[in-house]
């Protein structure tokens, strides 16, 4: 081999395609702070609509954090682990089908290729490169024919912790007013002010990171978030009301 390495080694050297691979994490991300800096804010707004105060909504809010990030949590592990023995599950059945009715499962190999648009001549060595090595075809089959990823370890975990603390950081954006300005209709300005930045700001980047528009996503994040608490708000005042 020469000393500068081959053609397609070159190239590949010289080329590194960016892809972004956790895509998880984000979703994880996003589900955590969309919701932190939803929920408790419009909390807030909602007891500062019905007079209480800044000590009492901040104790509520704190609450309502603590146990929002376990809830959230929870049910990331638990979708989480779903995904994570569902796949186990047809791993185990689509390794049994090779080994028992491996003829059925070549047509199935052949089917897929042909979708692709190859040919018989074409994708017959394919197949019987596949035929020679078990574990690959295993692969091929999971990914090709049931569309399923293999899920990382500790997955279940690594879930619901990120949940967890993207919550926390969402949830106590809209509580830091109250805690440094005592008198409650004081804080909600700001409050408020905060939020809608915060939001602004998260749903710019969840944008950039999912490819979406990040103006257009920013402008709903905030107007979700905005909804939410104008309508805890009003509820609070319709009941204080009555």
């Amino acid at each position: 081999m020469p000393a500068g390495g081959t053609s397609s080694e070159k190239l590949l050297t010289h080329h590194r395609e960016k892809h972004f691979t956790s895509r998880e994490i984000v979703r994880d991300v996003i589900i955590g702070v969309s919701d932190g800096l939803t929920v408790p804010f419009a909390l807030a707004a909602g007891l500062s609509g019905a007079s209480a105060p800044s000590s009492l909504i901040l104790t509520a809010g704190l609450a309502e954090v603590a146990a929002g990030a376990i809830s959230m949590g929870l049910g990331g592990y638990l979708a989480a682990k779903s995904e994570s023995d569902h796949y186990m599950r047809e791993y185990a059945r689509e390794q049994e089908e090779i080994v028992s009715v491996p003829e059925t499962e070549e047509a199935e190999v052949r089917q897929i290729l042909s979708e692709y648009g190859l040919q018989p001549h074409e994708y017959g060595p394919v197949v019987t490169a596949l035929r020679k090595n078990p574990q690959a075809w295993l692969d091929f089959m999971m990914k090709f024919e049931l569309g399923l990823e293999k899920p990382e370890a500790n997955r279940a975990l690594q879930s619901s912790m990120t949940i967890a603390a993207s919550y926390i950081s969402g949830g106590l954006v809209p509580l830091l007013p109250y805690m440094f300005i005592p008198i409650a209709r004081k804080a909600m300005p700001v409050s408020v002010a905060v939020t809608l930045v915060s939001l602004l700001f998260f749903g710019y980047i969840k944008g950039r990171f999912t490819g979406n528009r990040p103006l257009s996503s920013a402008l709903q994040t905030a107007l979700i978030g905005a909804v939410a608490s104008a309508a805890a708000y009003g509820i609070a005042k319709g009941v204080q009301a009555v």
